[in-house]
């Protein structure tokens, strides 16, 4: 039988913490990026997301992030335009909630930016109509049930 060479399996592998605790640097864009809010997954390693320049592309997540970097609806990320299709672009970069919020501070991001929440958010505080969404009851409806 062969000898076994390395550390583990697979599980070992995916209990791995790759060092999310450790702080990183802050990455701005260059020439030929540009920051994005993730509209929604896709599947098969592509998100639909809403470029700051107000383009609607169609982002390719690299192979370096693939299963290792999830990425969800709202998020903020760094794409790569490219020279040869404008309606499409590759994810470079996720940013993390706390970088996105220091990039918004820095002005990189417009103000009518929402970090917190996905595209169609929760309850807004100037939504009036949002309170009547919800039932309250009272102690004795809640006794009778």
């Amino acid at each position: 039988m062969p000898k076994n060479k390395g550390k583990g399996g697979k599980n070992r592998k995916r209990g791995k913490n790759e060092a999310d605790d450790e702080k990183r640097e802050l990455v701005f864009k260059e020439d030929g990026q540009e920051y994005a809010q993730v509209m929604r997954m896709l599947g098969n390693g592509r998100c639909e997301a809403m470029c700051i320049d107000g383009t609607k592309r169609l982002c390719h997540i690299r192979g370096k992030m693939h299963k290792k970097v999830w990425i969800a609806a709202g998020d903020i990320i760094l794409v790569g335009l490219r020279d040869y299709q404008d309606d499409k672009a590759d994810v470079i970069l996720k940013y993390m909630p706390d970088e996105a919020r220091l990039l918004k501070a820095y002005g990189e991001l417009p103000e009518n930016t929402r970090l917190n929440e996905g595209i169609t958010g929760g309850l807004d505080e100037e939504d009036e109509n949002a309170a009547d969404d919800y039932i309250e009851f009272e102690d004795e409806d809640i006794d009778k049930i």
